[in-house]
């Protein structure tokens, strides 16, 4: 398989996992009413708008801006900040328009892009590496959010209701 291949597979994959991070989050937040939007699941904890607030910096610094060669505009401590003025319909447009971005940048960015080496949060990452660890960030916020969702809510969120998820594997041949 010649790198070409193996990039859009790749790029192929991270969008899949972006498109069901966005689809989990908008099943979760479904949900829940606006307060619970901001409630704190401890007094450490990050609420759920926080959860969205911090996902977006962190696509919009290691797609956007890195992969994509844009200007690094991060401000990573409001991501942290309580604002319960911030409405949960906001919010999913926030994390909409971040992820819609972010694929644009995977499906557009070159192979030597994802190869070239740059520095991202004080750490040296390939455009790989770098798409990689935003992919990987944001499934773990969405794992964040959909555990805490299901706390308060004591409710199977239904993620994959029709799908057999007992079936076995096949190897597809090429």
């Amino acid at each position: 398989m010649e790198e070409q291949q193996v990039i859009n597979e790749f790029k192929k994959s991270s969008i899949f996992r972006l498109n069901e991070g966005l689809r989990m989050i908008k099943i979760s937040f479904q949900q829940i009413d606006e307060m619970q939007l901001w409630q704190l699941p401890f007094e450490n904890g990050m609420c759920l708008g926080n959860q969205i607030l911090h996902s977006c910096g962190n696509m919009r610094q290691y797609l956007i801006s890195s992969l994509g060669n844009q200007t690094d505009m991060r401000n990573r401590e409001v991501e942290f900040k309580r604002t319960p003025e911030i409405g949960k319909e906001s919010l999913l447009a926030l994390l909409e328009d971040t992820v819609a971005k972010s694929i644009s940048t995977i499906n557009t960015a070159s192979v030597t892009e994802y190869l070239k080496t740059r520095e991202v949060q004080g750490f040296s990452l390939s455009g790989l590496g770098a798409a990689l660890h935003a992919v990987e960030h944001f499934s773990y916020h969405v794992g964040q959010t959909a555990f805490w969702v299901k706390y308060m809510t004591k409710q199977d969120l239904g993620f994959y209701n029709g799908v057999n998820l007992n079936k076995t594997n096949t190897a597809n041949a090429d």
